[in-house]
């Protein structure tokens, strides 16, 4: 049984550990590279062994650092099953249609303009490659084992995160690997906490916060303060968000603190068709989340849904106090650069970013204190207020990943550190061996290791 790291090793994104066994092959996550330009040059390379040899993919969740590569691979050939929670099938497909169809206006308004090094510039997909990939599909519901292929069993498990996200267990010859994916917040006041696993012979285990932990400050507070803040100065506050799971939470955040008049009664808008998609799973998935009827619907309702790209438009003539939402959470693209040009070079607004923001976005260049960011070809200034909140994040910080590595009643034979920058992985690997005392080592990109019964 061999394992390959083909993405998220060394780094924060582009998910895919490739598992084989007599001549069967699996593929754990299928994720886009985001962030610098030399991993997001991967999105381009050729998969490395042929698209026909790849039996199944089984996906953690739909985030598309996790899911995003699918309709490469399918456009270019690959036609097994996909298999996921059911919840992460149906944000599946309002995630990678979005994707498909936010590259194909992209590589057009890029050619228009004429700003691309690339003549013409190309998406990496399409919709309609996107619509293909969806249709291998494969619902499965959580705790209950299958066999996907022969001497392979699947397991999928609760991991909190977003809806849908769940941990992967594969017995594969007698050998069990398990997977954590995202894991979430084991207190997050709308997801439940993930699921603790008795054992494993090995373990893939994310480390995106895995060198910090999350402000003790309460959100709620500390989100009043940017919110009431940003509206004395008349400004508005821009949270770039990602449109599934940071977008729920949020308006849950912003329903209660307008229930406690914490907050002035502003106008809060919800800029991302696919976050209101998402968010109506919320009532279809109740058994997932912690949220009662009445929040649930309150956390609905919040905000006014912006759908149209004429509204949208409308948005950057705004000039009353205000909260806006909109996608993408690193600003890596979609409607929220439109408002970044707008709202960025005023010192009235406030910008601000809820999570992690992996090096070489926008986002982490914005954070970062840059002075302007390059955005459709022009140089934005940033004069706004600049605020990150990463206690707002979907993510266990350390020592919440730690009290899960804990809930195992005997160690892997080895852990296996992923999905996190340098630093972060290298200090949750010391950790895990001096506290833990297990067998633990970070990988690198495109290592392949064996993992043997005995």
């Amino acid at each position: 049984m061999r394992l390959t790291f083909l993405g998220a090793a060394g780094t924060v994104t582009g998910s895919k550990y490739l598992v084989e066994h007599e001549h069967k092959r699996v593929l754990v996550d299928c994720g886009l590279f985001q962030g610098y330009k030399q991993l997001r040059l991967r999105n381009w390379d050729h998969f490395p062994l042929p698209i026909e040899d790849l039996d199944a993919i089984v996906l953690t969740h739909a985030h598309l650092d996790h899911s995003g590569y699918l309709p490469v691979l399918v456009r270019d050939g690959y036609r097994g099953p996909v298999y996921a929670t059911p919840a992460t099938c149906e944000l599946a497909r309002i995630l990678l249609l979005d994707s498909g169809r936010l590259q194909e206006e992209e590589a057009e308004y890029a050619n228009r303009r004429g700003y691309s090094k690339h003549h013409p510039a190309k998406p990496l997909y399409t919709e309609a490659d996107a619509e293909r990939a969806l249709k291998l599909f494969h619902p499965i519901a959580l705790h209950h084992p299958q066999n996907i292929l022969p001497g392979i069993r699947l397991l999928l498990r609760t991991a909190g995160h977003i809806l849908g996200a769940a941990t992967v267990e594969l017995e594969v010859g007698g050998v069990k690997l398990v997977c954590s994916g995202d894991l979430g917040r084991m207190h997050d006041p709308v997801m439940k906490e993930p699921e603790l696993i008795d054992e494993t012979d090995y373990l893939l285990v994310e480390s995106t916060y895995g060198d910090r932990k999350h402000s003790p400050e309460p959100v709620e507070k500390q989100l009043a303060d940017v919110i009431n803040r940003t509206a004395m100065r008349q400004g508005i506050t821009l949270v770039p968000s990602f449109a599934v799971g940071r977008a729920q939470l949020l308006m849950y955040y912003l329903y209660r603190l307008k229930e406690e008049k914490l907050i002035p009664d502003i106008p809060i808008f919800l800029n991302s068709p696919m976050a209101t998609d998402a968010t109506a799973l919320y009532h279809r998935f109740r058994s997932e989340h912690r949220l009662t009827a009445e929040e649930c619907e309150g956390t609905c309702k919040v905000a006014h849904i912006v759908r149209s790209v004429d509204e949208s438009k409308l948005l950057d003539e705004f000039r009353r106090p205000a909260v806006i939402i909109a996608a993408s959470g690193m600003a890596t693209g979609g409607r929220v650069l439109y408002h970044l040009k707008t709202l960025a070079p005023n010192p009235h607004n406030t910008l601000l970013f809820s999570g992690f923001q992996a090096g070489g976005t926008r986002g982490s260049l914005i954070v970062s204190g840059a002075e302007t960011v390059r955005m459709h070809g022009q140089e934005v200034p940033i004069r706004a207020e600049v605020v990150q909140m990463e206690n707002l994040s979907a993510h266990a910080d350390a020592d919440e990943i730690m009290e899960w590595l804990r809930g195992f009643k005997r160690p892997p034979k080895h852990t296996y550190v992923v999905h996190g920058e340098p630093m972060a992985a290298d200090v949750l690997r010391r950790r895990i061996s001096v506290e833990l005392g297990w067998s633990v080592s970070v990988p690198e990109h495109r290592d392949r290791v064996e993992m043997k019964k005995e």
